[in-house]
């Protein structure tokens, strides 16, 4: 790859992870790290999940992963339930309150969005859609 390639690249995700705040030690105002929130958003749309699942999903490291859902256990966002058939195994299901924190989360990174891009028309966004969406393209076809 050239040279310039990577610094134009490296520039934009600058950009882009200033905008949405990614650089914040805690997402949207919240007590979550970008991590944590991943993880929130997996367990409230895939409810069930294991550790394994989890791991295979955002490629994070088992210990990190281990720490992140024993704090989520101390602050009863998630359950775990055994499997009964491989006692080894257990599924992570967020609680009532992790459904509601991770629907606050949500609803705060839907109005962030809306507050970065909502000055744009309606023909600009469609287009910056389609260039996010061309860009997942190029992205996936070389995994």
């Amino acid at each position: 790859m050239k040279q310039s390639f990577t610094k134009e690249i490296r520039a934009f995700n600058r950009f882009y992870t200033n905008i949405i705040g990614l650089l914040d030690r805690h997402i949207l105002d919240s007590n979550y790290s970008l991590p944590e929130v991943r993880i929130l958003y997996e367990l409230y749309h895939h409810s069930g999940l294991t550790a394994s699942d989890i791991i295979a999903l955002l490629d994070i490291d088992k210990g990190y992963l281990s720490r992140i859902l024993r704090r989520f256990e101390k602050h009863k966002l998630v359950n775990k339930v055994t499997s009964s058939t491989d006692k080894r195994s257990a599924s992570i299901k967020l609680t009532a309150k992790g459904n509601k924190e991770f629907e606050n989360l949500d609803s705060a990174s839907n109005k962030q969005i809306e507050e970065v891009f909502g000055n744009l028309t309606e023909s600009e966004c469609t287009a910056l859609i389609q260039k996010f969406t061309e860009i997942q393209q190029i992205l996936n076809n070389k995994k």
